[in-house]
C-alpha cells in the first residue's frame, strides 16, 4: 500500500485516525500495531513473519542483554542480534548478487536464488540493530512490553522507506505522548505538502527519466536533462516520503527526525551529506565510523575508516557495483575536502561552489541510477561528449519545451527561497497571519484535490526507496 494512493488516503488512513482516537489511550498503540502489520501486510503479506520474528528476536535480545549487562553474556547476545539482523538482510539483499560474483570469477553456473527484496528491510533491520545496541551501551532500557517494542519496529509511517527512527527517539512518546491539535494540524500540511512532491514533482521527473529511456533519438543534451530530472526525482521523491512519514508521525502523537534539509543548496560534499538522508548518515557515524575510531586514530586508519563507511553506505543502497562506485565516489571526494580542498573551497565565491557541488552530485546520481557499471560509463561517456551523439535534436527540444516548467519548479522548489519568502512576508505585514490562516487551508485543499486528480488518472507510482 502506497501513501500516494487513493486506497491510503480516503480509505485506510481515515479509517486508522478514527479508530486511534476513539480508543483509551492504553489501546492506542495496539491499535497502531495491528493498523501497521496490515498495512505492511497488504503489500508483503510472507514477509510480514519476517518482521514480526525480526521484533521479537530483538526483544529478547535485549531483556538479555540488560539482565547481562557488563557481562560477555551481554556482548555474546548483542553479537547474536547483529548476526541475525544482518543475516536476513544479507542473504535476501545480497545473495544473488554474491552468487553472480561468484560465478563470473570462478567460471561457474550456480543458479541465482530469485529472492524478492521485503520491502523497507534495509530500513527496519538498521532500527532494530540501533535498539540492540543502545541498549548494550546502556543508552536505552530495554523494552519489557512486547506491543510497544513491535510498534516501534513496526510503526507504518516510516517503515518502508524511513527515517531511520532510532528506538531513543521516541521511547518517550511510546509510553505517553500529546495529540495536541497545533500538532495534528501541523502533520497535516507536512503530509499534504509531501504527498505534492511526490505526485506533482517526482512523479512527472520519473516520467521524463522513462521517455528518456525509452527514445532512440538521444543526444548529448538528452542525457543531460534526464541526468538534472532523476536528481530533481530522487530528493522530491525521498524527501516527499520523509515529509509524509514525519507529517503522520505528528497526526499520531510522534515526532520523527528531519531527514533532509535542503540538501541542494550545499556548497561542499561535506555539507551536502549533512542535508541529504540525514538519518542514515548519522547512523553510520554513530555505529560504524566512531566505533572504527572515527578520526581519532592515525590517518591511515581514518582513510580506510571513512572508505569502509561509504563502501557499506553505497552497499546499503543497492547489490550492485554502481552502488558500491556511487558510494566511493563521495568517500574520495569527502576525504579530498578534508585534506586539502575544503581550504580552497572557503576562499572561493559561493557559485561557483555551489556548481561544483550540484556538477558532482548530478555525475553520482547518473552512476547511482544506472543498470550496472556498463550502462553508468556509457550515460557518463555521452554525457561528455564521447558516444559520437550530436549536441541536440528535433526530440530533445520537444520535451525540453514540454518539461521546461516543471523541471525549473523543480530546482526552485529545492531550495528555501519559497519557505523563506513567505517568512519574510509574514514578518513584514502585520495582517497577513489573518490572510495566512486562510490561504494555507486553501492551498493544502486545492493540493490535495489535485493530487487526487492526478492519482484517479495516473498509474502505478511506487517510491524509489522502495526497491532498497
Amino acid at each position: 500500500m502506497l501513501f500516494s494512493s487513493i486506497t491510503f488516503l480516503y480509505y485506510f488512513l481515515p479509517v486508522v485516525l478514527i479508530l486511534y482516537y476513539i480508543v483509551p489511550a492504553k489501546l492506542k498503540n495496539i491499535v497502531l500495531l495491528i493498523a501497521s502489520l496490515f498495512f505492511y501486510f497488504c503489500g508483503e503479506p510472507v514477509y510480514t513473519l519476517l518482521l514480526l520474528f525480526s521484533s521479537i528476536s530483538d526483544y529478547m535480545h535485549s531483556l538479555y542483554i540488560e539482565k547481562h549487562r557488563g557481562t560477555r553474556k551481554a556482548k555474546a547476545a548483542l553479537v547474536s542480534s547483529i548476526v541475525i539482523n544482518l543475516g536476513m538482510l544479507c542473504f535476501f539483499k545480497y545473495t544473488d548478487f554474491l552468487i553472480q560474483n561468484f560465478n563470473m570469477i570462478f567460471r561457474t553456473a550456480i543458479p541465482a536464488l530469485g529472492l524478492s527484496l521485503p520491502i523497507g528491510i534495509s530500513f527496519y533491520t538498521f532500527q532494530t540493530m540501533s535498539y540492540t545496541i543502545d541498549v548494550y551501551r546502556g543508552d536505552a532500557h530495554a523494552e519489557k512490553n512486547l506491543a510497544t517494542l513491535a510498534t516501534y519496529v513496526c510503526l507504518f509511517p516510516q517503515l518502508v522507506a524511513g527515517p531511520i527512527v532510532r528506538y531513543t527517539d521516541i521511547a518517550a512518546e511510546l509510553s505517553q505522548r500529546s495529540h495536541r491539535m497545533d500538532k495534528i494540524t501541523y502533520g497535516i500540511s507536512r503530509f499534504v505538502f509531501g504527498l505534492s512532491k511526490k505526485v506533482l514533482v517526482a512523479n512527472l521527473m520519473g516520467e521524463l527519466c522513462a521517455i528518456f529511456r525509452a527514445s532512440n533519438e538521444k543526444t548529448v543534451l538528452f542525457y543531460w536533462i534526464y541526468a538534472v530530472a532523476f536528481t530533481m526525482q530522487i530528493y522530491f521523491d525521498f524527501s516527499g516520503y520523509s515529509d509524509m512519514a514525519i507529517g503522520l508521525g505528528h497526526m499520531f502523537g510522534f515526532s520523527f527526525p528531519e531527514n533532509f534539509n535542503y540538501p541542494y543548496v550545499s556548497k561542499s560534499i561535506t555539507e551536502f551529506w549533512r542535508r541529504w538522508h540525514m538519518s542514515l548518515s548519522f547512523w553510520f557515524r554513530d555505529y560504524v565510523y566512531i566505533p572504527l575510531g572515527g578520526n581519532r586514530t592515525s590517518r591511515l586508519k581514518w582513510l580506510r575508516n571513512i572508505l569502509i563507511v561509504w563502501m557499506l553506505t553505497g552497499l546499503w543502497h543497492g547489490a550492485a557495483w554502481n552502488f558500491i562506485v556511487w558510494g566511493l565516489f563521495f568517500g574520495v571526494l569527502l576525504i579530498v575536502e578534508k585534506l586539502w580542498l575544503s581550504k580552497v573551497l572557503d576562499k572561493t565565491p559561493a557559485p561557483i561552489r555551489h556548481f561544483y557541488v550540484m556538477f558532482l552530485v548530478v555525475i553520482s546520481f547518473v552512476i547511482f541510477n544506472a543498470d550496472g557499471m556498463g550502462q553508468a560509463a556509457g550515460d557518463l561517456a555521452a554525457m561528455f561528449g564521447f558516444a559520437g551523439l550530436p549536441f541536440c535534436g528535433s526530440e530533445t527540444l520537444y520535451y525540453l519545451r514540454s518539461y521546461a516548467i516543471i523541471l525549473i519548479v523543480a530546482i526552485l522548489a529545492s531550495t528555501p527561497l519559497v519557505p523563506r519568502l513567505v517568512k519574510r512576508i509574514r514578518e513584514s505585514h502585520d495582517g497577513f497571519g489573518w490572510a495566512s490562516a486562510i490561504l494555507h487551508p486553501a492551498l493544502l485543499g486545492g493540493l490535495l484535490i489535485t493530487v487526487t486528480a492526478y492519482l484517479v488518472d495516473g498509474s502505478f507510482n511506487p517510491f524509489l526507496y522502495f526497491r532498497f
